[in-house]
């Protein structure tokens, strides 16, 4: 483990053992794809450099996030964008109470804040699908400044010196849109690709103990053939998600194989030509 990923884990979980690899990756449930994504990722945020996580959906973004919260024992505040997220979604809102017979005005904070003051992680999901013009407000919580003047208040606000920001995107789905130059310059960027191999099966069993070691293989065998015809571009990214094969296993402990499929992964695609293509893979390993 780098030394200072394991001295600032030390100083965060107030432990001193020697435990600070494979064991601490497993209690949030991220596996890395490759030997030095989850270090690398760890280094950035010790630096307290902004992460950004690029890769398809169900390739594990939002577990990693949870594990570097489960790893440094540090709560997470949650963002999921959109083109309705706004001002107040971020940072809070003004709201009227009463109190000891007086009405007042009080503020109640939104994720940012509170992850700012709390030393959080803050965890902005998809965040290439809020409409550029929101973001703007987080550039100076982004770079090295770490601060915030709050437009509702006027409360300057300095992040806590264990404050994280996670975020993560979906390149070219629909209802998003390229980052701004400006707002994608304030992060290191990270490729998170789905698991494969070894990996997947791990993931697979551990997450259905029960099932025979022979689903395991049918679903792996499966899974295999989906993302090299992503690759080969003739299917969605989606088709190969590790969530739609989690899903379809769980499915296959009560149904046959072909249904599970259908409803876990080829339903769920757009394209008549693609959920057509998802069974044939099928058919090849489940008679």
């Amino acid at each position: 483990m780098n030394p200072i990923i394991e001295k600032e884990w030390q100083s965060r979980t107030n432990r001193t053992d020697d435990d600070t690899s494979s064991k601490l990756i497993q209690e949030g449930g991220y596996i890395s794809p490759d030997p030095y994504l989850w270090e690398d990722v760890l280094v950035s945020i010790v630096l307290k450099k902004p992460v950004l996580l690029k890769g398809p959906s169900g390739a594990g973004k939002t577990k990693l996030a949870q594990t570097v919260s489960n790893y440094f024992n540090q709560p997470m505040q949650s963002v999921n964008c959109s083109v309705d997220l706004d001002a107040e979604s971020l940072l809070g809102f003004k709201t009227i109470i009463s109190k000891d017979g007086e009405t007042m005005i009080e503020f109640v904070e939104g994720p940012v804040v509170q992850a700012m003051k709390k030393g959080h992680i803050l965890y902005i999901d998809e965040i290439n699908m809020a409409r550029p013009e929101t973001l703007p407000i987080l550039h100076s919580v982004l770079d090295h400044r770490r601060m915030l003047t709050n437009p509702f208040t006027g409360e300057v606000i300095h992040a806590h010196d264990d404050f994280t920001v996670i975020s993560a995107i979906n390149e070219g789905y629909v209802g998003t849109s390229p980052m701004n130059e400006a707002l994608k310059n304030r992060f290191v960027s990270f490729s998170v690709p789905y698991l494969t191999g070894e990996q997947l099966k791990n993931v697979l069993k551990e997450a259905h103990p029960n099932a025979s070691g022979q689903l395991v293989e049918t679903i792996l065998h499966i899974g295999n053939d989906l993302k090299k015809q992503v690759m080969n571009g003739l299917l969605s990214d989606e088709a190969a998600s590790v969530r739609s094969l989690l899903d379809a296993m769980a499915l296959a402990e009560h149904m046959p194989m072909q249904r599970a499929i259908q409803y876990a992964i080829a339903e769920k695609l757009d394209d008549k030509i693609e959920r057509r293509l998802v069974m044939e893979l099928v058919d090849t390993w489940v008679k």
